[in-house]
């Protein structure tokens, strides 16, 4: 019998996914483990595996479009079978059963939804006979919803997540959606810099806008900043990365400046740990391991991947792993557990040209790192003469509920020496 493929739930988060790319079409058999196509999440982009295997009936949701958690995106049966109308009832009632376990390699299982009624249920007191979806329910209790109360607008009046979603976002304004200040003049001479357009907002820059607007109004920030004489961390890299590459040739690993900040971040950490800790309301929470994360900036937005127990790795494990990550992180390959429990985060736009900034605190972090560019400027040495320096100018934005001045002072005082002294790095 025919089953809807719901849009499934990819991460804990995840409440709308963008259907970015398909990789079947009408018609097409699919077989258990096949990769039906490619969704964004709140987090990363996934792909999307089979665990119903037969004809590909139907196709709902065209690429590109935003979907709710439960949505119907295709539908997938036996070959000749009539397509059941999403918004209507199935095809043909059917006993829920669990979907079969698919293996780590071939991606995440796509969960058939549970199949409604063979005709809409009339309203009913008894939330737990009312046909819903799973992540519907959670969103209902979490609202403090009568699920039995919504209108579904599912398969066979199953109330899914957007229902519950209008419900809860109805009586909050009634004004209508859109954006300020749009009556803008076109140029005088008909051309511009670019077409006039709205751009819709992908499930990657509205969890970061989200986050972002959560830490600013919700974590005191404070702010510090120390200068760091950068010419011995310039001198000892470029002697590794030479050493590396008489050792292993054009494939060698290459150090990068970011790869020594990680691994003094680590060090400094160490030696200050009250900055690797998190505000958990009524308590602090300190952490024995250091996991970093890092940004990198994607077309779309930006991703921090974690370097996991980087206080126990090595300079090179540390170089290793970011690389691997940001290759990740390119291909849109990270997963969501590759994302997410990091306890410290550095943030670098020196290859940008960018000589000093303050990032936002990647919560529930209690401070972020934000790294300059290295430039040459006149300084004055040991001995009172004016010569030519390397600087890098390093900031700390803390979050003062966790993190005193102090305590933050001394961390940047021991990144400081550390950098300074990066040798220190390699015992």
């Amino acid at each position: 019998m025919a089953e809807i493929i719901d849009m499934p739930k990819l991460s804990d988060t995840m409440s709308v996914g963008t259907l970015v790319k398909w990789n079947i079409k009408e018609g097409q058999k699919v077989a258990f483990g096949d990769i039906l196509a490619e969704v964004e999440t709140d987090k990363a982009t996934m792909e999307l595996s089979c665990t119903v295997p037969g004809t590909v009936l139907k196709i709902y949701a065209t690429a590109g479009s935003q979907l709710p958690v439960g949505d119907p995106i295709c539908a997938i049966g036996k070959e000749g079978e009539a397509a059941p109308d999403p918004k209507g009832k199935p095809a043909a009632p059917k006993a829920a059963v669990a979907p079969a376990p698919i293996p780590e390699s071939t991606g995440v299982p796509c969960v058939p939804a549970a199949p409604a009624a063979a005709a809409a249920p009339a309203p009913q007191s008894d939330a737990s006979r009312v046909s819903a979806s799973p992540y519907a329910r959670r969103m209902a209790e979490k609202a403090a919803l009568n699920v039995a109360a919504l209108a579904g607008t599912g398969p066979g009046g199953r109330v899914v997540g957007r229902d519950v979603a209008a419900a809860a976002s109805a009586p909050v304004s009634a004004a209508p959606a859109g954006p300020l200040n749009v009556a803008v003049a076109p140029p005088a001479d008909g051309k511009g810099i670019q077409p006039d357009a709205n751009i819709p907002v992908g499930g990657m820059r509205a969890t970061i806008a989200r986050r972002l607007l959560e830490s600013k109004n919700t974590v005191p920030h404070f702010y510090l900043e120390v200068e760091v004489d950068a010419a011995p961390l310039m001198g000892l890299r470029e002697t590794l990365n030479k050493r590396l590459a008489e050792q292993g040739g054009e494939g060698a690993l290459k150090l990068s400046v970011n790869d020594f900040i990680l691994k003094a971040s680590a060090e400094a950490l160490r030696r200050v740990p009250a900055v690797n800790a998190s505000w958990a309301g009524t308590s602090i929470r300190q952490h024995s391991a250091v996991h970093l994360s890092f940004g990198v900036a994607l077309e779309d937005g930006l991703v921090t991947p974690v370097i996991r127990d980087a206080h126990s790795k090595s300079l090179r494990d540390i170089a290793g792993d970011a690389k691997a990550l940001i290759g990740k992180a390119r291909s849109k390959k990270l997963s969501p557990a590759e994302m997410s429990g990091s306890t410290f985060t550095v943030t670098n736009l020196g290859m940008y040209g960018v000589t000093g900034f303050f990032g936002i605190i990647n919560v529930p972090n209690a401070a972020i790192l934000s790294v300059g560019a290295t430039i040459k400027k006149p300084v004055i040495d040991a001995n009172d003469r004016i010569v030519m320096g390397h600087r890098m100018v390093i900031g700390l934005s803390g979050d003062h509920r966790v993190v005193d001045g102090a305590n933050g002072a001394q961390f940047l005082q021991a990144l400081k020496q550390i950098l300074e002294e990066p040798t220190l790095i390699l015992i």
